[in-house]
């Protein structure tokens, strides 16, 4: 059974290219959210095995809907997407209780590097 992704990215662009990663890799991308409060809500309704999270984005942050998605399921493994230089954010992500994060612009086995090891 593919392992179920929800991907996270305020840019479609960059919501593509980690889906195109995932897909050609054997992931399902079960669903796609463009800011925390939605991914949030995706989450609880679809509750993947992976979240794919961006860091900056409207509404609520990444770190905020780490956090939030925590509340509802605590083993959730969630996955930072940061762009250079965030490396606080990325360390703020990570005692939320993210596993991994991947740099920007995105290099598909890195992607998929920090997705085996917060699945396995």
């Amino acid at each position: 059974m593919a392992v179920r992704v929800l991907v996270v990215d305020d840019a479609a662009f960059m919501r593509m290219m980690v889906k195109d990663i995932l897909s050609k890799n054997g992931y399902e991308v079960v669903g796609e959210a463009e800011n925390g409060m939605k991914a949030v809500e995706k989450y609880a309704e679809l509750r993947p095995d992976l979240t794919t999270m961006d860091i900056t984005m409207p509404e609520m942050d990444g770190i905020s809907a780490v956090k939030a998605i925590k509340k509802i399921d605590p083993k959730a493994k969630i996955v930072m997407c940061s762009a250079m230089g965030q490396q606080a954010m990325v360390i703020e992500a990570i005692q939320a209780g993210a596993r991994d994060f991947i740099v920007k612009p995105f290099q598909a086995d890195r992607v998929l590097e920090a997705v085996r090891k917060a699945v396995g």
